[in-house]
């Protein structure tokens, strides 16, 4: 899976993007988000609130229940706002 980060998101995990494999037991957002956080203090820092975190599954919006298969690309963004 690609992982994608963006704006202070990309600051506080350290990367903007990453390649990962996560277990079998990973199979949605929600279960790759706690996997990382387990995994690197910079993912856990990133991922202190989530309510500040917005998703993207293959490019398209998603939610923390979207369902992950391998070669996805997960993007984790904050909030963006338009003038």
């Amino acid at each position: 899976m690609k992982i994608v980060c963006f704006a202070w998101l990309r600051e506080k995990a350290g990367v903007s993007e990453d390649t990962v494999s996560p277990p079998d037991t990973v199979n949605d957002v929600r279960g790759l988000v706690e996997w990382l956080r387990a995994k690197d203090p910079g993912y856990a820092d990133a991922f202190e609130d989530l309510s500040l975190v917005r998703i993207a599954v293959n490019q398209e919006y998603a939610t923390l229940d979207a369902r992950l298969a391998p070669g996805d690309e997960i993007a984790f963004f904050p909030p963006v706002t338009g003038g």
